[in-house]
């Protein structure tokens, strides 16, 4: 080092601290019920959750959740409309943002398709008042907030 000054260290060397990641979730309803899809990846295995993932760079929440919900179930979704945020620390490595949106199906007659099989052991329309067990982590903490998806008429 020339005349003691010091050299910053390379910062590439460096591991980088995990980012949140943001994600859309879709209280996709039909009647009293919401469409729910048993979990088969590592974060949430087993347990019970919304249609959605990951905002590409670019997207709207209702672009993303249209995509989503399209990609995992086939369905196509209507009167796409924003509910809430919450802040998910799920693990030292995992970080979501989540958006919740709503909306209905384009088609009531149509059925759910299980398109990603290594992510969902598959869908099903579960009643609001009786939902199954384990929920996802985040669905959990909103359904025991006292959360309804549900418009208030």
């Amino acid at each position: 080092m020339e005349n003691g000054a010091q050299q910053a260290p390379d910062s590439s060397k460096l591991p980088s601290p995990p980012i949140p990641k943001v994600g859309v979730a879709v209280f996709l309803l039909k009647g009293s019920k919401v469409l729910l899809g048993k979990r088969l990846s590592a974060v949430g295995h087993s347990t019970f959750a919304l249609p959605g993932g990951h905002l590409e760079f670019g997207e709207s929440f209702e672009e993303c959740a249209t995509r989503e919900v399209k990609e995992e179930t086939g369905l196509e979704i209507d009167k796409t409309e924003f509910l809430t945020v919450t802040n998910n620390v799920i693990s030292e490595k995992v970080h979501i943002v989540c958006v919740f949106v709503r909306a209905v199906p384009a088609d009531v007659n149509q059925k759910p398709e299980t398109l990603e099989p290594d992510k969902c052991a598959g869908w099903d329309w579960y009643e609001w008042n009786n939902l199954p067990k384990p929920l996802f982590g985040p669905l959990e903490d909103m359904v025991q907030s006292g959360f309804n998806p549900f418009p208030t008429t």
